[in-house]
């Protein structure tokens, strides 16, 4: 009658930390969600960058589509270093700018390169195809999301997104 019992206060501290409990696995589960929102949106915008490389040297890409057109699977990772740098003054034809853009975009897409922005185990491919008188253009980013899809229970590590447009 005087004041609260041992067995009141023991009750109330186990509902308080199941409820803290549920709090943290909230944070957690949010926190792998931000993070695996961001990848995505990491990659979009790498799609979209190798697609604007594309439409400023659009003659290129529908003259000889091959130069901006890149190998899928393993050796959609490999970035060989061009024979021209078109970086500043440097002038270029639209064929060594092509083959400069994929280089760039090859060593943004994986974070072995070091890059900000990359990711993980990141892949590309582009897919140039000529319809009569447009030019379709495919291009995936291939992604592992090991930590977020871990948190969701899922089975598939690797994410992707696919950018299909006409230019």
């Amino acid at each position: 009658m005087r004041g609260f019992t041992l067995v009141e206060v023991l009750v109330s501290m186990v509902i308080l930390s199941i409820g803290l409990l549920g709090i943290a696995k909230l944070m957690l589960v949010s926190s792998r969600s931000n993070d695996s929102a961001y990848l995505r949106s990491q990659a979009t915008e790498l799609a979209y960058e190798i697609l604007d490389n594309m439409r400023a040297n659009r003659q290129e890409v529908i003259n000889t589509p091959t130069t901006y057109t890149t190998a899928q699977g393993a050796a959609a990772t490999t970035a060989a270093p061009p024979g021209t740098i078109c970086i500043g003054a440097v002038q270029c034809t639209p064929t060594a700018l092509g083959i400069f853009d994929v280089y760039e975009w090859k060593l943004r897409l994986n974070t072995a390169s070091g890059l900000p922005g990359a990711l993980p185990n990141g892949q590309g491919s582009v897919a140039i195809v000529p319809v009569g008188t447009q030019t379709t253009v495919t291009i995936n980013v291939f992604w592992d999301d090991t930590v977020a899809q871990s948190t969701f229970g899922a089975a598939a590590n690797q994410q992707s997104i696919t950018l299909e447009t006409v230019l």
